[in-house]
């Protein structure tokens, strides 16, 4: 009995460490908290399309005193959420970060001004007040101005800046004529305040031709050099994909893994439902091969921002890399 006892529990044991072996840990730094920005990683955590793919997946959210470039350079992730005007800045200043895959097509920024104002084009921001978030999300808007012809320091027949806190309260308050928004969270936050459409226009960065990526997958360029990372890489990005793909189909679904995940408890079903919905707009299309002419207007934009506060100085080289979306096209 007891040679059988200790048998059974060495292929207990056996059977433990095969399985171990096979979940690869990833962790993935996100660029903000929990919400619907980010569902497809949270549909392929709750369907199991992870774990199908062989990987243990780690999702940890963002919040505004989280830099994911950080946390990726100090070991603390594997692959980051990031806007590649972001990633771009601080891959010149010296942390090589690579875009991998790109699942978000299309920008969801714009700027939202209260029409009382009397703004009706960027040609009525002279001598306005307008919001902008820092900490890296403020690169499209410098490089917008600088195309308009603007300056930022507030002088005469320029634009005053509002350093923005992530809310929207600078135009609920009328601190500022224009604030920044997505089209998937800050704007609906404001008609959800009680704003009708009808008292609001909004400029999308897509429409004036300053659009530039956003919600890529990065990570350090060293890592790349091993062909297990890429192949784990390689696996992460198609069960992502295949989680946005989910949540485009069953948006519901995606809904509620978002809502599951948030520890907060502070984002409402009604919310992210509409959030998923315009989310769904920017990644459809995608299988997360980076557009490499999208990716070139996006460096074009941030050159032109030049002046008193460039983003990037000089053309990058080696910013992205289809190494891994190619492999992962290649797994069956």
């Amino acid at each position: 009995m007891k040679k059988l006892l200790m048998t059974a529990v060495a292929a207990g044991a056996l059977m433990m460490g095969v399985g171990g072996a096979s979940a690869e840990a990833v962790k993935l730094q996100l660029k903000w908290v929990t919400q619907a920005q980010f569902a497809g990683y949270y549909v392929a955590q709750t369907k199991g399309y992870y774990k199908d793919a062989g990987l243990d997946v780690t999702i940890m959210p963002g919040g505004p005193d989280i830099n994911p470039e950080q946390v990726l350079a100090g070991g603390g992730a594997d692959v980051i959420v990031d806007w590649m005007p972001s990633a771009l800045a601080s891959r010149e200043k010296g942390s090589p970060v690579v875009n991998i895959a790109q699942p978000f097509k299309r920008s969801g920024m714009m700027l939202t001004c209260r029409k009382e104002t009397g703004i009706a084009s960027p040609a009525d921001f002279k001598d306005k007040t307008l919001g902008v978030w820092f900490f890296g999300n403020e690169y499209p808007f410098m490089a917008w101005m600088a195309k308009l012809g603007y300056k930022t320091d507030g002088s005469a027949g320029g634009v005053k800046v509002l350093k923005q806190n992530f809310n929207v309260d600078p135009l609920l308050q009328k601190q500022a004529d224009c604030i920044s928004t997505m089209t998937y969270n800050e704007y609906h936050q404001i008609l959800e305040a009680g704003v009708k459409p009808d008292d609001l226009i909004t400029f999308k960065y897509e429409d004036q031709g300053v659009a530039t990526l956003e919600d890529g997958l990065y990570v350090l360029e060293d890592k790349l050099k091993d062909p297990k990372f890429v192949e784990t890489m390689a696996k992460f990005v198609k069960a992502s994909m295949k989680g946005w793909d989910d949540a485009r189909a069953n948006p519901a679904d995606a809904v509620k893994a978002v809502l599951d995940n948030d520890a907060s408890g502070s984002q409402t079903e009604a919310h992210q439902t509409t959030m998923i919905q315009e989310v769904n707009l920017l990644t459809e299309g995608s299988d997360g091969t980076l557009d490499t002419a999208a990716a070139d207007r996006t460096v074009t934009t941030l050159l032109s921002s030049g002046g008193e506060a460039p983003v990037i100085t000089k053309k990058p080289e080696g910013a992205w890399t289809d190494v891994v979306t190619k492999a992962a096209a290649a797994m069956k």
